[in-house]
């Protein structure tokens, strides 16, 4: 495919104009093989097509049982010149390369099985990842993409360093980085690059700028057991003269990669973000404290736009019109009920659920079927209110269109919806789903069948 055209599946342009507010998953899997920067090991990462509300997740694979680690800032650990993701016992290194490109293209929606712990480097651009990905193209998928706004300014401020984010107005990440070696200007001259995703066409520039370091950083790593599988005509290593049996491919190519990881890196916040950031001397660590400032503003924003509902049921009405009781009633309370139609329900998980014990231990996950179950109980509340089924129990007869999308972990408050899609006074069917950050996490039809609350006690 050429890097500027557009997809004829999607109406946009991959690497730049144009931007879909739509999620987009690959049309089919790739795969992309070799050593990773730090550690050297090789390694293959198939990057396959997920569904909406998936979001990126990497699976190790090598691993008994695999592990499966969400690209979300709250699984990022503090490691030197890379960003790092860890889950439990599940690590993988160096994927900043990998999740700008993944953002680049505006891939919302993969999922990335590899058998080692880290990622493949290729010539430490993003161009190993961009160029298979554009071979097979992308697909629109029916669901709108999460986007995150910087509603004030954030300032950034750590040992000289600076990254600041502020309003915009357009929908696009606009990004200047100002790179500064200070002594070493006479080897790095200082530079700038400027680039607006969902602009600027991310394939022609900035896709191919690489990694880069000082031919005595370079040296540190290597007296650290680090990189020793690499010689300077793969990656761009700086010296007295320029790069030492290499050659740039911009004139500003280490400010261009600067920006390459700053979109890698802000990619962990899970979804689009609308801002304008400048950026001065800083690298991964302020990358990813950005991404953590963006998110507490925006939960922020989210109560001061829309203020806690007063629940229409709390939990002891719950209780009143339920026979389940702890640990198995999955409703905390309920926020709205149109008459018997539909409900808004939720339910805040928490670490101290009995459930997490042993699924999994290290990787807590709530369980799919619980999920289910919590939708089946909010549907319960909901038939409640018909006036044929006053002192009837909405008893599970069968699922329907069952999909499980997205993890629900420690922490998350999961609100669930459910709506009737018929009811009788002996049976009844609903349709639900359940979210967790605006993130569909779960759907499926139920259908009940109603029974006397004596009958059921029986």
């Amino acid at each position: 495919m050429d890097p500027g055209a557009v997809d004829r599946t999607t109406g946009a342009a991959p690497g730049g104009g144009y931007r879909s507010v739509r999620q987009h998953t690959l049309k089919s899997p790739v795969s992309v093989t070799g050593a990773g920067l730090m550690l050297g090991q090789r390694a293959t990462v198939i990057i396959e097509p997920a569904p909406p509300g998936h979001g990126i997740i990497i699976e190790r694979i090598d691993l008994d049982p695999p592990v499966r680690i969400p690209a979300l800032v709250e699984h990022a650990v503090d490691r030197a010149r890379r960003t790092t993701l860890q889950n439990g016992s599940g690590v993988v290194e160096t994927v900043e390369h990998c999740l700008s490109a993944l953002s680049g293209l505006g891939i919302d929606n993969a999922l990335l099985r590899i058998d080692g712990p880290e990622l493949p480097l290729g010539d430490g651009s993003a161009s190993p990842y961009t160029q298979p990905i554009m071979e097979v193209g992308l697909v629109e998928q029916d669901a709108d993409r999460r986007l995150f706004k910087v509603h004030e300014p954030i300032v950034i401020e750590e040992d000289g360093a600076v990254l600041a984010a502020f309003p915009c107005e357009q929908r696009q990440m606009q990004l200047l980085y100002e790179l500064d070696y200070g002594s070493n200007a006479d080897r790095i001259g200082r530079q700038a690059f400027g680039f607006t995703l969902g602009r600027d066409d991310y394939l022609s520039e900035v896709a191919a700028a690489r990694t880069f370091s000082l031919h005595e950083e370079a040296q540190a790593l290597w007296d650290q057991g680090m990189c020793r599988h690499l010689s300077p005509s793969e990656v761009l290593v700086i010296g007295e003269d320029g790069p030492i049996d290499n050659a740039y491919r911009f004139t500003d190519e280490p400010s261009r990669h600067k920006v390459l990881d700053m979109i890698g890196d802000l990619y962990l916040i899970g979804g689009e973000i609308q801002g304008r950031f400048v950026a001065s001397r800083s690298g991964h660590a302020l990358n990813r404290t950005m991404c953590r400032r963006i998110i507490e503003q925006n939960r922020s924003q989210a109560e001061v736009e829309e203020p806690v509902e007063r629940p229409v049921m709390d939990i002891r009405t719950i209780q009143r019109i339920m026979p389940h009781r702890y640990p198995m009633l999955l409703v905390d309370r309920v926020l709205t009920l149109e008459g018997d139609r539909r409900a808004v329900g939720v339910k805040n998980v928490s670490i101290n659920e009995p459930f997490f014990e042993g699924h999994y231990p290290g990787s807590p996950i709530m369980p799919g079927v619980l999920i289910v179950e919590a939708m089946a109980q909010l549907g319960g509340l909901l038939l409640s209110q018909k006036l044929e089924h006053t002192g009837k129990i909405a008893v599970l007869l069968s699922l329907d269109r069952v999909k499980l999308r997205h993890p629900v972990t420690p922490g998350d408050q999961m609100m669930l919806e459910v709506e009737t899609i018929r009811a009788s006074s002996r049976t009844a069917s609903i349709r639900g789903q359940a979210t967790v950050g605006g993130v569909l996490a779960a759907e499926a039809n139920i259908r009940f069948m109603m029974i006397d609350s004596d009958q059921e006690s029986n």
